[in-house]
């Protein structure tokens, strides 16, 4: 698994933000909209489309997305759609896109052009995507099995994580129901968003997030979703021993 970005939904540094973090110039204080993707035994599995998805996929070698899962409908998580339309040509085909009606309702609207029913003026003028609905139960894809999480993201928003294994990739989380507890435990690894030091309605912070690890016990947890309020290295120095800031480029072995 590689962590392609690991910052909040403008990114760090912020347009405009001239805190120690945005002007820091440490690559690990450099974080792009969040995304991951799961390196599976068919293929590459995107988990989101941000808008820095081109970035990402370059400056890690990644040429080729098989499959996408999304998190949520949130701009920061889709916007980045186009970027796959070379996809088409690599995979023959369609890429699959596997989402809640949510999500798709909402792909639809805000990328029209990629789904009208029209003569296109040449290949790969648009992205070629095939749809597959999720929900909280488990499917198949790439030869592997990926169980959703349900989370709220806020009082009344829900976005989707997802496990393989025991990797389990976490972002936009604010509270965890009770049934989607169980589906947590025994993790090797957590990536669980945690966006500042101070309470923030929609996403945890980082006491939250500890709050969260010391109930679930996993062998490692990285926090992702990071705002610029987040020095890497000094944060770091007051995390538990099994705990640390993500960082774009972040590899995860899955297990």
């Amino acid at each position: 698994m590689i962590l392609l970005g690991t910052g909040t939904s403008v990114g760090v540094p912020a347009l405009g933000c001239s805190c120690p973090v945005c002007c820091s110039g440490d690559p690990k204080n450099q974080r792009t909209r969040c995304s991951a993707v799961f390196g599976l035994p068919e293929g590459n599995l995107l988990i989101d489309t941000p808008p820095d998805l081109r970035q990402q996929l370059i400056r890690e070698g990644l040429g080729l997305v098989h499959a996408v899962c999304f998190t949520h409908e949130h701009a920061d998580h889709i916007f980045g759609l186009d970027d796959l339309r070379l996809m088409q040509f690599y995979l023959e085909g369609p890429v699959p896109l596997y989402c809640n009606a949510e999500v798709e309702q909402r792909l639809r609207e805000s990328f029209s052009y990629a789904f009208e029913n029209r003569v296109q003026t040449h290949a790969g003028a648009v992205p070629s995507l095939e749809f597959h609905r999720i929900g909280r139960q488990p499917f198949e894809a790439l030869g592997a099995t990926i169980q959703p999480i349900l989370f709220r993201h806020g009082p009344r928003f829900d976005v989707l994580g997802f496990r393989v294994g025991n990797v389990a990739y976490c972002t936009d989380v604010k509270e965890i129901p009770d049934d989607s507890w169980p589906l947590l435990e025994g993790l090797d690894t957590l990536v669980l968003s945690a966006l500042r030091y101070d309470p923030h309605p929609t996403h945890l912070n980082l006491a939250e997030a500890l709050a969260v690890v010391e109930r679930l016990r996993p062998r490692q947890t990285y926090f992702t979703h990071c705002s610029c309020h987040l020095d890497y290295h000094r944060v770091n120095s007051e995390l538990p021993p099994t705990v640390e800031l993500a960082f774009d480029g972040l590899r995860i072995p899955l297990t």
